[in-house]
């Protein structure tokens, strides 16, 4: 672990290893040939420096589709310190290798314990961002709880930071904050919340709202990276198997969808009749989790809500059955029931895969209960995050330009944005649009043509 300090006793990163820098650079390049809006982004960016001098901080998965996102700002002129969003997604890699050959701040180890990721996150506060960009609203919600004065609820490493700093100087935090960009549904989620409350204190732009991430990642991003990391942790055959995919948002469809195409039998589970009902009608048996529990070999939760997955679940699986979570945080798996019902029978019998023996039966929990495709696969394909982070550098340029004027809430990725994304994603894929006729505008703006 290595961490250099500056002459303010200040550390400027803390990695795993400068000696994986090299190999990370292979790995950004080779995400960087599938990501051509970024790059044209970025090279727009090196010209007009729409960021020039902004302090950004980011908390994001330290992947090589994100130091491809990070190398677009700096490119843009961004002063960046990079913290990891979920212990387990860090790339160690790429992490050195945005360090040592872009001189970029990351704080970010995978496998890093709680009190880690905390001092990652507060390192990343201790940058004093202009604008901010999470995934998860970890950050966000760390700014504003020092803004509200509630220091008991942050983790200990921050807490302890911002108890050594003056008023002024909590102040001067938060309102120096421009904006935000937010990644994952779960952060929307919390940060409505917070503009519903009215503490909100700066605009954020909801990047995963905008068309160009939410249907492309959540579906095809979630659905193939979820199924590879499920793989590569058990090598489990897909075809036969009974696969429940608990929640049928965006992220649930497509990994679903991906299942059904590997063989599996698949059942979705859901609290909303809508969507319950649209399963139903994409030709998916829809149960309760408790009709699910006995028959599933494979769970896996996407909802964004806790305990999920719960005692009375657990103690009706076969033995054999396998759970993991593809949503954000590892609440929804309730782990805590799950080690008292197996009284300490469990242990590590692969790597990403603790065994539980609950009442003679053995139940496999993959990653922690943490992000399956990034605990144990690479996360979402290069091609995919070439749109959501064209959102992120995008979204950002916005905040500068317009932040001032935008009010305390949360707002989506402007539609003439997302249609560029769109727009630009098209022509690298060699795929084009047809372009209305003056005669086909005048039909659609009239109202007394006829037939």
């Amino acid at each position: 672990m290595a961490t250099i300090t500056t002459t303010s006793s200040s550390p400027t990163f803390d990695v795993r290893d400068l000696a994986l820098a090299d190999q990370g650079r292979q790995r950004a390049e080779w995400a960087e040939r599938s990501m051509q809006v970024l790059r044209q982004i970025r090279e727009r960016f090196a010209k007009e420096r729409p960021l020039a001098g902004k302090r950004v901080s980011a908390c994001l998965h330290v992947t090589s589709e994100t130091a491809n996102l990070m190398i677009t700002l700096k490119a843009g002129g961004a002063d960046i310190a990079l913290c990891a969003s979920n212990p387990l997604s860090t790339q160690d890699d790429i992490a050195a290798h945005l360090v040592r050959d872009h001189g970029i701040k990351v704080f970010a180890i995978k496998g890093e314990d709680n009190e880690t990721y905390y001092e990652h996150i507060r390192a990343a506060i201790a940058h004093l961002p202009e604008i901010t960009m999470d995934d998860g609203a970890d950050v966000v919600g760390a700014i504003h709880m020092i803004a509200l004065g509630r220091f008991d609820d942050l983790p200990g490493p921050v807490r302890h930071w911002v108890e050594g700093l003056d008023a002024g100087a909590r102040k001067a935090l938060v309102s120096r904050v421009i904006g935000s960009t937010e990644e994952t549904t779960t952060g929307v989620i919390r940060l409505k919340a917070m503009a519903k409350d009215k503490v909100l204190a700066f605009p954020v732009i909801s990047v995963n709202d905008s068309f160009t991430k939410h249907l492309f990642d959540n579906r095809y991003g979630t659905g193939q990276s979820t199924i590879d990391g499920i793989i590569r942790a058990t090598n489990l055959l897909l075809a036969g198997s009974v696969f429940v995919v608990a929640g049928y948002g965006w992220c649930g469809r497509g990994v679903a969808m991906r299942a059904r195409g590997l063989g599996a039998n698949v059942i979705v589970t859901e609290i909303d009749p809508l969507k319950a009902l649209e399963a139903s009608m994409d030709g998916f048996r829809v149960m309760t989790m408790a009709d699910a529990a006995p028959v599933g070999d494979i769970f896996c939760t996407l909802t964004g809500n806790t305990s999920v997955i719960r005692t009375e679940h657990f103690t009706a699986m076969k033995d054999g059955a396998v759970v993991c979570n593809s949503g954000h945080f590892n609440v929804e798996i309730d782990i805590n029931a799950l080690t008292r019902l197996a009284g300490g029978q469990t242990r590590e019998v692969r790597q990403f895969v603790q065994e539980f023996v609950v009442k003679g039966k053995r139940i496999f929990l993959l990653g922690e209960g943490r992000l399956i495709n990034l605990a144990a696969a690479e996360g979402h394909p290069a091609s995919v995050m070439d749109m959501s982070f064209a959102n992120q550098s995008l979204g950002a340029e916005y905040l500068v330009k317009e932040g001032a004027s935008l009010s305390r809430d949360v707002h989506r990725v402007p539609e003439s944005i997302d249609r560029e994304i769109a727009r630009l994603k098209l022509a690298a894929l060699g795929a084009y649009v047809d372009v209305l006729t003056d005669e086909q505008r005048t039909y659609l703006a009239s109202w007394d043509m006829g037939t």
